[in-house]
């Protein structure tokens, strides 16, 4: 593990470091070995807090909560604020450290295991993209928070094993994320909410991609250029998961027949209707009403 900092801990921090044979345990374990935890923390407000690595021989995450810092990679500088997210992977040389004026309040994981590197490129960190401004996420500080949990079970594996399983939720969410995080950052020239409430109102009916351009003042290519930017779908996609989401929601709370909740849903043909929600919910409309009635098997 690349050596944490020796940054001195007031009480509202902290820092731990995963013994060694446990360590050893978790990279041969089945539900471990591809990710795991070797050293976590929280520091608050941490008045100068430093760090300079040379040689990094594990992956690191930290997530400013409050305040500010800087990294330094190759002698080019980032500033860090609260919401961002940087990710190091193995083999970057790095220098960290708090402002001196508004110091940062941070969480931060070394990890290690055999999909480490899947996980970053599933982040899609690489080269000149190390930091990802994510937003300040109370589900993200939560799980954090549960993490560090495990370091007052320093001699349960089963604990361990939990951790590591939870730092790869973490990282999943921090993936899910990271489109809101663009929308977010993109509002002030596309305003998706707007489009959403549109394609929410318009559910049960049809919306052409000429009105979703026009209320967005693009053309119809850079609307759905810079909706699949934001989304990673596209926004027809999205409004047939929203009708069938609907007939799904009419389905279990309605005795209507499956061509009333087709035509509730904008779909005059009912046979097309059905086609469409077998191809998102893998099963026809009266197998889920059945299902929903406990007279059709769930594990279709």
């Amino acid at each position: 593990m690349s050596q944490p900092s020796e940054w001195p801990l007031p009480p509202e921090s902290s820092r731990f470091v995963v013994p060694r044979k446990t360590v050893a345990h978790l990279s041969t374990h089945t539900l471990t070995k591809g990710l795991y935890p070797i050293g976590l923390g929280y520091y608050k407000q941490a008045f100068n807090h430093t760090m300079l690595r040379r040689t990094h021989d594990d992956y690191l995450m930290i997530y400013c909560l409050d305040g500010e810092g800087e990294l330094t990679l190759d002698h080019e500088s980032y500033d860090i604020k609260a919401g961002d997210i940087i990710f190091l992977p193995r083999g970057v040389p790095h220098a960290y450290r708090a402002s001196e004026l508004t110091p940062w309040t941070i969480y931060w994981i070394h990890f290690s295991g055999e999909q480490s590197e899947d996980f970053i490129d599933y982040l899609a960190v690489r080269e000149n993209n190390f930091v990802l401004p994510l937003g300040i996420h109370a589900r993200l500080t939560s799980d954090l928070e549960s993490l560090l949990e495990c370091r007052q079970s320093s001699y349960n594996l089963s604990a361990f094993v939990h951790a590591a399983n939870l730092l790869r939720q973490i990282l999943t969410h921090i993936a899910q994320l990271q489109p809101l995080a663009k929308q977010q950052k993109a509002a002030h020239n596309f305003d998706l909410e707007l489009i959403h409430s549109l394609m929410q109102a318009r559910a049960h009916e049809q919306l052409d991609l000429d009105t979703l351009a026009e209320t967005a003042n693009l053309s119809k290519f850079h609307f759905i250029k810079k909706y699949k930017e934001l989304t990673g779908t596209t926004p027809i996609n999205h409004f047939i998961h929203l009708k069938i989401e609907r007939a799904c929601h009419l389905l279990d709370v309605t005795t209507k027949s499956i061509n009333e909740i087709s035509f509730a849903v904008g779909y005059e043909d009912a046979y097309y209707f059905s086609r469409i929600f077998k191809k998102i919910m893998g099963i026809s409309p009266s197998q889920y009403r059945r299902m929903r009635m406990g007279t059709y098997p769930y594990s279709y």
